[in-house]
C-alpha cells in the first residue's frame, strides 16, 4: 500500500524547533494571541498549520532558517502544505480514534505497543495522529466495528474540547462512599435469593466472595 500523503502540521514542540526556542515560549504564545486560534484540535491538543506558523517569521526577533524548515519536512516525508483548515483532511487523535472504534483510549494505547492497529500518518508533540482513512480501511482489514455516528461527527468538525492549561481547578469533594452492606447467608434451597443478592452487590460496584459452610 503506497504511504498516504498528510499535511504539514504542528504541535507546541515541533513550533519550538522551528524557531529555535523552548517549548514554554511556545504555549506562551499561545496564551499571548501571538499564535492564534489554532487550525486543529485533535484529542483536546492544538495543532497549526505550517502556513500560519510561518506567518510569525521575521516578526518581533522571530526567525525561521531554513535549515530547520528542511529538517520539519523531513520529518514528514509524505506531508504537503494545506492553506486553510476548511482544506485539512479528517484526523483523529487517539481519543478521536477510541470512539470511532467504539473502545477506549488505554485499549488503542495497548493496541499501538502490539502493532495491531495502524500506524499513525503524524506524531506531532509526542502525540499520534491518524487520517480517519488509515482508521477506517484499517478497521475494515482487521474486522473491527465502526460507530458511524462518533466519524460522522469527525467529518461534520465537532472535536473534543482543548485541553485546559496552568492551574486546574479545585475539584469538588467526593461524595461519601455507601456504606458496606452486611454479609448474608443462603442455604441450598434459597438460590434465586442468592443470585439476586450477588447481582444486586456487583451492580453496585462491590466485590462478592462466596464462601460455603456445612
Amino acid at each position: 500500500m503506497a504511504a498516504r500523503r498528510v499535511p504539514y502540521l504542528l504541535g507546541h514542540a515541533e513550533i519550538a524547533d522551528l524557531f529555535g526556542i523552548e517549548r514554554q515560549t511556545s504555549a506562551k504564545w499561545r496564551v499571548d494571541g501571538t499564535l492564534g486560534e489554532p487550525d486543529l484540535l485533535a484529542s483536546g491538543n492544538p495543532y497549526w498549520l505550517l502556513g500560519t506558523v510561518l506567518e510569525l517569521d521575521g516578526h518581533a526577533g522571530r526567525h525561521v532558517t531554513e535549515d530547520r524548515l528542511r529538517q520539519y519536512k523531513g520529518k514528514i516525508p509524505h506531508g504537503y502544505r494545506v492553506d486553510t483548515p476548511e482544506l485539512l483532511p479528517t484526523i483523529a487523535g487517539i481519543q478521536e480514534v477510541a470512539l470511532v472504534l467504539g473502545t477506549t483510549q488505554q485499549t488503542v494505547s495497548r493496541w499501538r505497543h502490539r502493532k495491531r492497529i495502524a500506524e499513525a500518518d503524524l506524531e506531532l508533540s509526542r502525540s499520534p495522529l491518524w487520517l480517519l482513512d488509515t482508521i477506517t480501511a484499517d478497521a475494515t482489514e482487521r474486522g473491527r466495528s465502526l460507530v458511524m455516528e462518533e466519524i460522522e461527527r469527525l467529518q461534520a468538525g465537532e472535536r473534543l474540547a482543548q485541553k485546559p492549561r496552568g492551574r486546574r481547578a479545585v475539584a469538588e469533594p467526593r461524595r461519601p462512599k455507601k456504606p458496606l452492606p452486611e454479609a448474608q447467608s443462603f442455604t441450598s434451597t434459597e438460590h434465586e435469593e442468592a443470585l439476586s443478592f450477588v447481582t444486586e452487590m456487583l451492580a453496585e460496584g462491590h466485590t462478592t466472595v462466596i464462601r460455603p459452610k456445612r
